[in-house]
């Protein structure tokens, strides 16, 4: 299965510029073509390009999977009419609204950062159709910048603590590993960006991480 590695608008971090949602995946609107052609490539989804409240840190501000997603308070109405379209929505406020930050999906769970209101646990639960509990990674809130997820598997923080990975293997339906991308970097989910098919990491990227990445996610 497909796995590369590029970097957007001069960025290794792809994965605070990308969302895999369901089958699309969200992207800003200004990528040349050689980059579009490398996402469409490994990841295999429908390409979608968008901006969320003018800015194309689309996946730093939007998360979900095939029935729903969470995007950030910046959204515009036009926006969030884009989106609806590829499911439903609900918008994150109150100063937590970065939610490909804080927000780690698959279709069998979301594991969501403690810094979000139980109300809003309860709700992404309802409009993401999945179960979803709080919890740090190796201590850190931004849980979606420290997990890289799909169907199959989730790349985690290597320092992610046993009590964490208990619940992120029980939410999330997948056995976790750890690693890094970009050379050591641990914000595997800033750094990277996963589907079913295949995944897109920043350029920096080692042969030996992009190796772990397709045995943690199932790709092999």
């Amino acid at each position: 299965m497909p796995i590369d590695t590029a970097d957007i608008f001069g960025s290794d971090q792809v994965g605070i510029h990308l969302a895999t949602i369901g089958d699309v995946v969200l992207h800003p609107a200004e990528l040349p073509v050689h980059v579009l052609e490398k996402i469409q490539h490994c990841l295999e989804l429908e390409m979608q390009p968008i901006s969320i409240g003018g800015s194309n840190l689309i996946g730093a501000l939007v998360a979900g999977n095939s029935r729903g997603m969470a995007v950030a308070d910046i959204a515009t109405e036009s926006d969030i009419d884009a989106l609806t379209a590829f499911g439903d929505v609900v918008v994150m406020e109150g100063g937590v609204n970065t939610a490909g930050n804080l927000l780690l999906v698959n279709e069998h769970g979301v594991i969501a950062s403690p810094s979000i209101p139980t109300d809003g646990l309860e709700i992404m639960a309802e409009v993401m159709g999945v179960q979803v509990a709080a919890t740090t990674i190796a201590g850190q809130d931004v849980v979606g910048s420290l997990g890289v997820t799909n169907d199959q598997g989730v790349l985690l923080h290597p320092d992610v603590t046993p009590e964490e990975v208990l619940l992120i293997e029980e939410v999330l339906g997948v056995p976790p590993m750890v690693g890094t991308v970009a050379f050591g970097s641990p914000y595997v989910g800033a750094g990277s960006c996963a589907s079913n098919n295949g995944v897109i990491a920043g350029t920096e990227t080692t042969g030996p991480e992009l190796n772990r990445m397709e045995d943690a996610l199932g790709l092999i």
